[in-house]
Formats: C-alpha cells, structure tokens, sequence
C-alpha cells in the first residue's frame, strides 16, 4: 500500500486517467473528489459488501466530476 499526504487541491493521477483530488479537510473527515472514465466503477467499500439484492445495480452516473 502506497500512503500519501496531500494537503486540499492536490491530486493523485492513477494510470494517467483517474483523478483523485483532496476537497476539503475538516476535524477528522477528509472530502476526496474522484474523476474517471466512464467504464470505471468507483464504489465505497461498505457497498461491495453490503448483503443487499440492490447492490450490484449501483451506477456511477451520480458521480460529480472534478474540475
């Protein structure tokens, strides 16, 4: 595992076409913004393994992309 301190604005490249950019930091939790192909899923954790029927129907079309 790769760890990585970033301050807000700075950005990670992954592959040359995934974006992961610090937001915001406030107290303990830390805003992370995600830019990536279309054909990417990107997905918490917590959902892959939730033990529901409507996880695997999950899209990214929600995302919001970086700019």
């Amino acid at each position: 595992m790769l760890v990585l301190t970033r301050k807000v604005g700075e950005r990670i490249i992954i592959a040359d076409s995934i974006v992961l950019e610090v937001v915001e930091i406030q107290g303990n939790r830390v805003r992370l913004g995600l830019q990536a192909p279309p054909n990417v899923s990107i997905l918490r954790e917590e959902l892959l393994q939730a033990d529901t029927p409507n996880t695997r129907s999950v899209e990214p079309d929600h995302l919001i992309p970086v700019t």
